[in-house]
């Protein structure tokens, strides 16, 4: 997989993201940010990464969201072989749920 290098990301999105405040202010941006498909396109592929992380297998998480194959086998890439960031989140969400 191929990661974006320092030189070839712009700081001021990810310190922007970082400013919300609220779900509230988060949902706002990136409504205004984001296309309608650019998100529903990203907010399925973080449920098939959670899917994944439960251990569903792919015919079920299909069934369940509509991904494609591609979609299911591109996000499985990253929880396999990524930078570790939705093992991350996926351990803070749960720690915050208990």
């Amino acid at each position: 997989m191929v990661k974006i290098g320092k030189k070839e990301k712009n700081d001021q999105l990810y310190k922007a993201i970082l400013m919300l405040k609220d779900e509230q202010e988060c949902y706002e941006f990136f409504q205004d940010l984001c296309t309608v498909s650019e998100l529903r396109a990203m907010e399925q592929r973080f449920e098939v990464a959670s899917l994944l992380n439960d251990g569903m297998i792919y015919n079920e998480i299909l069934e369940r969201t509509g991904a494609s194959s591609a979609t299911i086998s591109r996000v499985n890439r990253s929880l396999s072989y990524g930078t570790g960031a939705y093992e991350k989140l996926f351990a803070r969400m749960k720690e915050k749920k208990q």
